[in-house]
């Protein structure tokens, strides 16, 4: 009997203490969420977007001698004017106040192009509806900032610091998803660091913390109350994939906002591409790593610099730089005029260069062409020539240098490696090639040792690299 009622007791201080552990380990979201969510702002929008025209619609009919083809005519007639009247879209959102004297943050996508936004929010069980004006917006980050006016003593959120958080810790989210004002998400980091294709800064904070349309734009909590990312994006196909503008990247581009209403950011000069193996062998380089040059603007800061097509970007200001991406947000987040030292391989020397930084130019950004996608991996099957004086001039040349690609052949090493007709190979393993017999030499030489041959080709006015594996 003494041995049973000491196994009850046991087993009951066993019991308590595992559900105290285990309820220890969940976290309490109620505080957080109350002192938090008055700060949490509601954003409505109004656009005007033009409607469809009628004659869009009926066109096919009308193009195949549809037998309703005058009907459709006078239909068009009478009503398509009317149709064609700007319509007014509405819209919903979240964001956050971040000052007392009124400053909201948000998504671009969630204000751009409004011509009316309102923000609400509750304050002492109220909820009140402010006017809102956009100070500055940012759509390479999709971030913006707005502005209410008001003498009202407002509550606010602070920014924390996303990179002192780690994958696996909690988060809660606040917004407004499908209008349902407040609602309050929790989950964990599920990783960071991620590249979506969303912009060149892509940097997002992963999370399954359940967000929704309409909540972007609010804020990804820590447990401290602390801003750690702006949700910004979802998995539509997907549950529990969410992504956040991380703190750091973000609070210094709203500092700029309200103090210029834009974002400068600096800028290098090149077109760069990431480092695979083949590249990597091609350069003789320990590993894939870095982001390669594939081009150099003229005039820019990296030309004169001194920097070249098939350098290897590796470090900037001593930080090291993982791949093209990478190389991209460090560069955005330094200063026009600023001095950064980038540093870089060439014929596999490591070199050191002082660059003077120029401003990021969207719109003489928008009037270039966008660099080629990369490659699939290959392995030669091509036929080549120099090019004359009449095709160098057609190609932009002053005068004719390289090799013009004549012919590719189909499914051959050439055709994978996505070498095509009316290239100019300017570059074979780094080096300059300016007859066939520079060409095969640099084949035989350089190239068959490494098992890789990597050509440096302009097409259309855009350099841009391109490796064969010569891999038996």
């Amino acid at each position: 009997m003494r041995l049973y009622i000491k196994t009850f007791l046991l087993l009951t201080l066993f019991f308590i203490w595992s559900g105290s552990i285990a309820g220890a380990s969940l976290p309490e979201f109620s505080d957080l969420a109350e002192k938090a969510g008055p700060a949490v702002v509601n954003i409505s929008t109004v656009k005007k977007v033009e409607r469809p025209e009628m004659g869009d619609f009926f066109r096919g009919f009308q193009d195949r001698g549809h037998p309703f083809e005058e009907f459709f005519d006078q239909f068009e007639r009478f009503f398509g004017e009317r149709e064609r009247q700007p319509r007014e879209q509405r819209s919903l959102g979240s964001g956050f106040i971040i000052s007392q004297d009124g400053y909201v943050v948000t998504n671009n996508h969630v204000v751009e192009g409004a011509e009316e936004i309102k923000a609400t929010f509750r304050l002492e069980d109220e909820e009140k509806t402010f006017e809102a004006e956009i100070i500055g917006t940012d759509p390479e980050t999709d971030l913006a900032l707005i502005k209410i006016n008001t003498d009202m003593e407002l509550p606010t959120l602070e920014f924390g610091n996303s990179e002192d958080m780690k994958v696996g810790q909690w988060v809660v989210a606040i917004g407004n998803p499908f209008g349902l004002n407040h609602t309050v998400t929790a989950g964990i980091i599920s990783a960071k660091g991620r590249v979506i294709g969303a912009g060149p800064y892509d940097n997002f904070i992963q999370t399954d913390a359940s967000i929704n349309p309409g909540n972007s734009g609010g804020p990804l909590l820590n447990m401290q109350g602390e801003v750690i990312g702006i949700n910004t994006a979802i998995v539509a196909a997907g549950q529990g994939i969410g992504f956040a503008i991380p703190s750091t990247m973000a609070e210094d581009i709203i500092s700029q906002l309200k103090t210029d209403q834009k974002v400068s950011r600096g800028w290098l000069g090149v077109t760069i591409q990431n480092v695979d193996q083949d590249i990597a062998d091609a350069l003789g380089l320990e590993e894939a790593r870095g982001a390669l040059v594939a081009g150099v603007t003229p005039g820019d800061p990296a030309e004169e610099a001194g920097m070249e097509a098939g350098d290897v970007i590796v470090s900037l200001n001593g930080d090291s730089v993982e791949d093209s991406s990478d190389l991209t947000r460090k560069i955005g987040q330094l200063a026009p005029g600023s001095e950064a030292t980038v540093g870089f391989y060439r014929d596999g020397e490591k070199k050191d260069v002082t660059v003077t930084l120029g401003e990021r130019d969207l719109e003489g950004l928008a009037e270039r062409p966008e660099p080629e996608p990369e490659s699939e991996k290959a392995d030669l099957g091509m036929s080549f020539r120099s090019p004359s004086q009449e095709e160098a001039e057609q190609l932009g040349l002053s005068e004719p240098q390289g090799l013009l690609v004549t012919e590719v052949e189909p499914r051959s090493p050439a055709h994978r490696a996505d070498i095509a007709p009316g290239d100019l190979i300017l570059q074979a393993n780094g080096q300059r090639v300016d007859s066939t017999n520079d060409f095969f030499t640099i084949l035989e030489e350089d190239a068959k040792p490494k098992q890789v041959l990597m050509l440096l080709v302009n097409r259309q006015g855009q350099n841009i690299f391109r490796t064969i594996p010569l891999r038996d």
